[in-house]
């Protein structure tokens, strides 16, 4: 059985919330409780995004009558949203848009090995 929890347009570019993804991909065996633990120990603000998403993903887990010992990550990825439009202005009445990104980012558990 799975579970997922899905936020969309987090102000926190893709990027930066791939790295954060892949340390967990790398370094753990996509556990749910080691992923947290690594979480709560990064203080950058996508590790806080992430958690809670990771909480929210769980939450749906426990609702679904799934065990939360046993709870696996099965998918974790961060796509590009919609791009926030903002201007900076030059020299000689000129202006320079930038982008601030988004993140599309997906948790989905199971409970199976």
């Amino acid at each position: 059985m799975e579970a997922k929890a899905i936020l969309k347009h987090a102000r926190y570019s893709p990027l930066k919330m791939r790295k954060i993804i892949n340390g967990i991909k790398k370094n753990y065996s996509y556990n749910v409780s080691d992923a947290l633990a690594v979480l709560k120990l990064d203080v950058t603000k996508g590790a806080r995004i992430l958690e809670k998403l990771l909480n929210s993903a769980i939450a749906n887990a426990i609702q679904k009558d799934m065990k939360d010992d046993s709870l696996r990550i099965k998918e974790l990825k961060v796509d590009g949203g919609p791009g926030i439009k903002r201007m900076k202005p030059l020299s000689m009445g000129r202006a320079a848009v930038m982008k601030r990104r988004t993140s599309h980012i997906t948790v989905v558990l199971t409970d199976e090995k």
